[in-house]
C-alpha cells in the first residue's frame, strides 16, 4: 500500500517526496566551489553505502512517500556499480534523475534508456575551454560539450547547470542564455553557496537581481519573459522572447525557495541531511546495518527541519563562518 502523501511532512507543512542520493565523494574533477584545493580525506570503503544498502534505504524512503530520486556525487558515474544501482532504483515507484559533470555520461546512455532515466543535469561553468580547466582543475571541456550534444540528440530532458562566480565567469551570463536559446538547451544559473573549504563570501556571489539586470542590459528591457514553474521548483524560470528553451536562476543565497522545499539528501556514507545548508545529520547507515527500522529516524529528521537554510535565517547568519563552516564540503554532500 502506498504511504499517504503527508507522511514526510515537517512542522511548516512542507511535504517531502524528493530524495537526492550521493553515490560517492569521489570525483574526476576538482571544482573550486565544490572541493577544497587540497581535496578531502579518502576514507575506507566500508564507511560508505554498498549497492544493496543504497537500494534498501531508498526503498524505505519510497515507502514513506518519496516519488523522485536524483543521483549525485561527487561524480556518481565514477562509481563502478553505478549502472547496477540505476537498474535497481528503476524497479522502485520513482522518477529517476541524475546530476553529472558529463565526462563519462556517453558510456551510460543505453543504461539510462533501459531504466527510464530521462532527466539529466550536466554541470558546465564556462563556454571557454581555458576557463573550464581553471574552474575544474581538469581539462575535460571537449568531452563534456560532446556529451551535452549527445544527450540532446538522444532526447533526454537535459539541463545545463552553471555556478556563477564573480570575477570568474559572470561575464558569460548573456553568452550562456544565447547559447541555450540557439541550441534548445535549458540553462540554470546557481548562486555560489557556502560550504566547508570553498572560501565563500557574499562578494563572490552573483545574486538573482544582478543576473536579471545584466541580461536586460544585453538583450533589452522587454526581452525576458517570465515562465511559470512547478510548485517545488528551485529555480525561477525565464526565456528570451521568441526562444523555446528556458533559463533559470537558483537563488539559494539571495532569494531562497525554502518555503516550498520538498527535498531530502542522503550522503554517500548514509547520513540524512534534511537541508543542503544544515550541519546536523542523521546516521541511517549504521542503524540499517544493525537491522533497525530507519523509518522513525527519517520521520524525526524531517520533523525537525528548520524553516530556512538549516536555521540560518538571514544573510548575516549565512555569512558567519562559525555557522556555515559546520557543514561538509559540497563534494561530500552531493550536488
Amino acid at each position: 500500500m502506498d504511504a499517504p502523501a503527508t507522511t514526510l511532512t515537517d512542522t511548516f507543512g512542507r511535504r517531502h517526496d524528493y530524495l537526492r542520493i550521493s553515490l560517492t565523494e569521489r570525483c574526476n574533477m576538482r571544482c573550486t566551489y565544490c572541493m577544497p584545493e587540497e581535496g578531502i580525506p579518502l576514507r575506507p570503503r566500508e564507511q560508505f553505502m554498498r549497492q544493496q544498502e543504497v537500494l534498501a534505504i531508498a526503498e524505505v524512503f519510497t515507502g514513506l512517500g518519496v516519488r523522485k530520486v536524483r543521483l549525485t556525487g561527487g561524480e556518481p558515474l565514477v562509481r563502478n556499480d553505478a549502472e547496477a544501482i540505476v537498474r535497481g532504483l528503476a524497479r522502485l515507484p520513482v522518477e529517476l534523475a541524475i546530476t553529472t559533470n558529463g565526462v563519462l555520461v556517453d558510456r551510460f546512455i543505453p543504461a539510462f534508456h533501459a531504466a527510464g532515466l530521462r532527466k539529466v543535469n550536466v554541470s558546465l561553468d564556462s563556454l571557454r575551454p581555458e576557463r573550464v580547466a581553471a574552474i575544474t582543475r581538469r581539462d575535460h571541456y571537449q568531452q563534456v560539450m560532446g556529451n551535452i550534444e549527445l544527450l540532446h540528440r538522444e532526447g533526454f530532458d537535459l539541463k545545463v547547470n552553471v555556478v556563477l562566480l564573480r570575477g570568474v565567469n559572470d561575464d558569460e551570463i548573456g553568452d550562456f542564455v544565447q547559447w541555450g536559446a540557439d541550441h534548445g538547451v535549458p540553462v540554470r544559473f546557481i548562486e555560489f553557496m557556502p560550504f566547508d573549504g570553498n572560501r565563500w563570501n557574499m562578494e563572490r556571489t552573483v545574486p538573482q537581481a544582478e543576473v536579471l539586470r545584466k541580461l536586460r542590459e544585453r538583450f533589452g528591457e522587454d526581452a525576458l519573459q517570465t515562465v511559470p514553474g512547478e510548485a517545488h521548483d528551485t529555480a525561477r524560470h525565464y526565456r528570451l522572447r521568441g526562444a523555446t528553451a528556458t533559463f533559470g536562476i537558483i537563488a539559494s543565497v539571495s532569494n531562497p525557495f525554502c518555503d516550498t522545499c520538498n527535498r531530502l539528501r542522503l550522503t554517500a556514507d548514509g547520513k540524512l541531511k534534511n537541508c543542503l545548508f544544515a550541519g546536523a545529520e542523521t546516521d541511517l547507515l549504521t542503524a540499517h546495518r544493525r537491522g533497525e527500522d530507519i523509518a522513525p529516524l527519517i520521520l524525526r529528521s524531517v520533523l525537525h527541519k528548520a524553516r530556512r537554510r538549516g536555521g540560518m535565517e538571514d544573510l548575516e547568519q549565512l555569512s558567519d563562518p562559525a555557522q556555515h563552516g559546520a557543514n561538509r564540503a559540497m563534494v561530500a554532500i552531493g550536488g
